[in-house]
């Protein structure tokens, strides 16, 4: 079979098919724009709990994660206590994540949050040369109040919170692709001719696959 390749045409046909395509990205940004506004107009519950959660320098609040900010974001890493490495997936959202100086610079911060134990975690954090704070629910409910934990295991979720003095509420979460925002990786990928290379991308014939869990850690690609 010929190796697959987009179609060749002049550059007049060329660029009349972007701008066919760009009025349709325009037509999503402005989408997403209003999908935004809704979410900021969402309603939000408070967190009554105290969980203890556990760092690098002891336990912690959840208060202490917002760092003394108004606002947290927080990542539910699919990591188990009997696992010995974390999600691979969770390893590609977490690899794109960008230097949190940005999101302070908004009053916002950011914090991996797990369920194996912290000497695990660190040990991967090492690993993969994570910068990130990062801390251990092992213990406590945290993980399962948060739709992170449930009967069939680890779920990924990102959980968005607010604090007025000392109350803490939530305000979002997401799970499944909705913590595809996290991972730029795939909006690169989105932009290039084969895609994802997922099965479940609508592509020409032809086109490249990759086995559905082909993603894996950055130390590890063949």
């Amino acid at each position: 079979m010929p190796e697959a390749k987009p179609e060749v045409v002049s550059v007049v046909e060329w660029e009349r098919e972007i701008a066919s395509l760009r009025s349709k990205e325009k037509e999503l940004t402005r989408l997403t724009d209003q999908v935004n506004a809704e979410r900021r107009r969402l309603p939000m519950v408070k967190i009554k709990k105290t969980y203890e959660l556990l760092g690098e320098d002891g336990p912690v609040s959840l208060l202490d994660l917002f760092e003394g900010r108004q606002q947290l974001i927080v990542y539910h890493f699919m990591f188990g206590p009997e696992a010995d490495a974390g999600c691979p997936g969770c390893s590609w959202v977490t690899d794109a994540m960008s230097h949190p100086a940005h999101l302070h610079a908004r009053d916002t911060s950011f914090a991996l949050v797990s369920r194996a134990p912290l000497e695990k975690l660190l040990a991967f954090k090492q690993r993969m040369g994570w910068q990130l704070p990062w801390f251990s629910s092992f213990g406590s409910e945290f993980n399962y109040d948060f739709n992170a934990t449930n009967d069939a295991g680890e779920n990924h979720v990102a959980s968005v919170f607010i604090r007025y003095g000392d109350d803490i509420y939530r305000t979002y979460y997401t799970d499944n692709r909705g913590v595809e925002h996290l991972g730029s990786h795939w909006t690169y990928l989105d932009m290039t001719p084969f895609g994802r290379q997922e099965d479940w991308e609508e592509v020409p014939e032809g086109w490249p696959k990759k086995d559905k869990h082909w993603t894996t850690f950055h130390d590890s690609y063949a």
